[in-house]
């Protein structure tokens, strides 16, 4: 399959809705653990929302990668090709991690002690398909977290380096920017 010039621009947009969405979970992640369970309502919802926004990074990921089956990626000119190679398997690594992080943060909440559902933005009710299981969940929290803290140091490297590409003069940010092709 031929390569196009540029990303369409639905994939840029959803580039970036993805990274507005981890930004916001990872946010989120800092303040819920940090409310007191006197907080306990705050807590519920801010919990919610963060595994809703877990849950869109997901389904966001999954139309992402149906639509790179469908459009490639452009080449990455102006890069040699060991620097394309490790672009690549970078990319396919953030691909990866934003359907592990999500994955795994949904399977902890189902394995927690506590039988709280998890509910799509406090509406739609999302099965749990594991019973509470403290051992797993044991094992399940620490992968999720330190998946996630991989996934934000993979994701900011990934954008450093972009930048950097962008100041020396490659389109590869411009094209994800929708400046040029």
């Amino acid at each position: 399959m031929t390569r196009p010039a540029a990303w369409s621009r639905l994939q840029r947009h959803l580039h970036w809705w993805t990274a507005a969405l981890v930004v916001l979970a990872l946010g989120l992640s800092v303040a819920m653990v940090q409310l007191p369970m006197s907080q306990l309502l705050a807590k519920f919802l801010a919990y919610q929302l963060h595994k809703s926004l877990g849950l869109l990074v997901f389904s966001v990921v999954l139309v992402r990668l149906a639509l790179r089956a469908l459009r490639p990626a452009p080449e990455l000119a102006g890069l040699p090709p060991g620097a394309r190679r490790v672009a690549r398997l970078g990319q396919g690594a953030l691909y990866g991690l934003l359907l592990l992080v999500p994955a795994l943060g949904w399977l902890s909440a189902q394995a927690a002690a506590g039988p709280v559902p998890t509910t799509l933005f406090l509406v739609i009710p999302m099965p749990h398909l594991l019973d509470p299981n403290p051992a797993l969940y044991a094992w399940l929290r620490p992968v999720h977290q330190a998946s996630a803290y991989l996934l934000i140091l993979l994701a900011g490297l990934h954008a450093a380096l972009a930048l950097r590409h962008h100041r020396r003069g490659l389109p590869v940010f411009a094209r994800m920017a929708g400046r040029s092709g």
